[in-house]
């Protein structure tokens, strides 16, 4: 089956959306907060710390698959779901992030973009219609149309070039998608400019795919002009489908993109911090490499029902993570992905509530004052 949203309730001071996703594998609430597992994991994690972190949709990597080990090897298997065993909905990108970060301009084709492997250095080539099919094989339940993703900050007319080729190349992939149990959502690009990103959203939706994202944003611009990027677009994306804002995970954008109207969100920020010895908290993100914490014996939070601090200390977690013990980062890992998703979940009450933005406020002060 396609996915199916459902919007249940819009607050009624803001743009914030309650609804539920439909999938293959059960129905989701949004808004929600998606686990990034790049290459067929979630870094640290086992699917049974998924589960129990209440995870719902994580995202594979189209790129990565594709080079390792092979998106046929995977349709052997059954499927990415069966490959990696997770019992949830997947979500593959297209890898044109990836792409575009080791392509030059000059290599970007109107049939597709020439780059090389990060891995071999082995020359390759994606175009769209290469990506659908990788994607058709993986087998996930949401695929993404391949798009161009520029650098931050490009000319308007180099922007307006890319959104008119991402254009072209949505249709390519909606004409060669062939997986009837997959959905297939389009991409809204446009950078900074106001009109790029309206044209790009109402061409897009006119496709009509399954869903909708906005891309090219977290991608070095600062704060207010991401912000700028999601009111741009997201007042011309369909109602009636689900929105998602990639490659964001930050606590703050989180806040900031559901009172918006976003009711996705994916990023690898939970568990990359979680290795380099960091929590996130309600009062802002600690790093447990700070000597202050040696005889800290208290959780890295109170009231948080993860695994971690159900049952470790600060003190310990900073002795796994001196001695660059993995469990360290593993134990971090699962609390911070615990910790964006039992968020979304207070969100989704505050919808419900139409007290969104009385608990953005709430949330805000305390994770941008200092203990």
């Amino acid at each position: 089956m396609k996915v199916k949203y459902n919007l249940i309730h819009k607050d009624n001071f803001c743009n914030a959306r309650y609804g539920t996703l439909e999938t293959n594998y059960g129905t989701v609430e949004t808004p929600m907060f998606m686990p990034v597992g790049t290459k067929a994991t979630v870094k640290m994690l086992t699917p049974d710390e998924l589960y129990e972190a209440h995870a719902g949709v994580i995202l594979a990597n189209t790129y990565h698959l594709w080079l390792r080990p092979g998106e046929d090897l995977i349709d052997k298997a059954g499927g990415l779901h069966k490959f990696m065993n997770y019992k949830g909905p997947i979500l593959t990108d297209s890898g044109g992030f990836q792409v575009f970060s080791l392509a030059k301009p000059k290599d970007i084709t109107e049939e597709g973009v020439h780059f090389k492997s990060h891995i071999d250095g082995l020359k390759l080539f994606l175009t769209p219609e290469k990506s659908i099919e990788i994607q058709n094989k993986l087998d996930s339940d949401i695929a993404m149309c391949f798009d161009e993703c520029p650098p931050y900050p490009v000319t308007f007319d180099y922007m307006k070039n890319s959104v008119e080729r991402t254009l072209r190349w949505a249709k390519r992939c909606k004409d060669n998608h062939k997986n009837e149990n997959q959905s297939l959502f389009g991409i809204v690009q446009g950078g900074e400019f106001e009109e790029l990103r309206k044209f790009s959203a109402i061409e897009t939706a006119k496709m009509n795919f399954d869903g909708y994202s906005i891309g090219g944003t977290s991608v070095g611009e600062d704060k207010p002009t991401m912000y700028k990027m999601i009111d741009y677009a997201i007042k011309y994306m369909p109602e009636d489908k689900v929105r998602y804002l990639m490659g964001v995970g930050d606590p703050v954008d989180l806040i900031e993109g559901v009172k918006r109207g976003v009711d996705m969100f994916d990023c690898v920020l939970s568990t990359r911090i979680a290795r380099h010895g960091n929590a996130f908290t309600r009062y802002g993100k600690i790093n447990l490499k700070n000597l202050k914490f040696r005889e800290d014996f208290t959780p890295i939070e109170e009231d948080c029902d993860c695994y971690t601090c159900k049952n470790f200390t600060k003190a310990y977690i900073r002795h796994l993570v001196t001695c660059d013990e993995s469990l360290g980062g593993r134990l971090l890992s699962i609390h911070n992905t615990r910790f964006l998703i039992k968020m979304m979940e207070e969100i989704r009450e505050a919808i419900k509530n139409d007290s969104f933005l009385e608990y953005g406020n709430e949330f805000l002060e305390k994770y941008n004052s200092k203990k």
